[in-house]
């Protein structure tokens, strides 16, 4: 019986996927957690970059790790835009009206959110090191303005 338990859950575990956020307000996960970890993949997405850049100029380059590290790069580049879209711009930015005292904040929100996507669509499709660095200083500025939040 207990062979049968262990089987059922590790199949559950294999079949089971998980996901970061489920777009239904229950308050569970946090704002803290995504700006870190949206600064964890700003901080990979340069590290990719710096490897590609070595490997790239060596003289028999490994290709295999050079593909390992485009992928990688695309990933998270991947990982933060859905954070972007789906935490913040879906569930966390609150559209306010153009007659509203908050709409230049809202406005200024969204851009920074729209840059940093089109940050890190640019960071696919080049291995500019400038890319991320832009990147931490819009995260930056986008974190501390929705911060400023709840003295609004």
């Amino acid at each position: 019986m207990l062979k049968k338990i262990a089987l059922f859950m590790l199949v559950a575990g294999i079949c089971t996927q998980i996901f970061p956020h489920c777009e239904v307000p229950c308050g569970i996960y946090g704002d803290s957690l995504r700006f870190s970890l949206m600064n964890e993949h700003i901080e990979t997405i340069a590290k990719s970059i710096d490897q590609i850049n070595i490997i790239a100029k060596e003289k028999q380059p490994n290709y295999n790790q050079l593909v390992r590290w485009i992928n990688t790069k695309e990933n998270h580049a991947n990982d933060f835009q859905h954070i972007v879209t789906q935490y913040f711009m879906t569930q966390r930015i609150i559209a306010v009206e153009p007659a509203d005292d908050k709409y230049p904040k809202y406005v200024k929100q969204i851009t920074l959110l729209h840059q940093l996507l089109v940050e890190a669509m640019k960071s696919k499709q080049s291995s500019n090191a400038e890319i991320p660095e832009k990147m931490k200083k819009l995260l930056h500025e986008f974190q501390h303005l929705y911060e400023s939040k709840k003295s609004n």
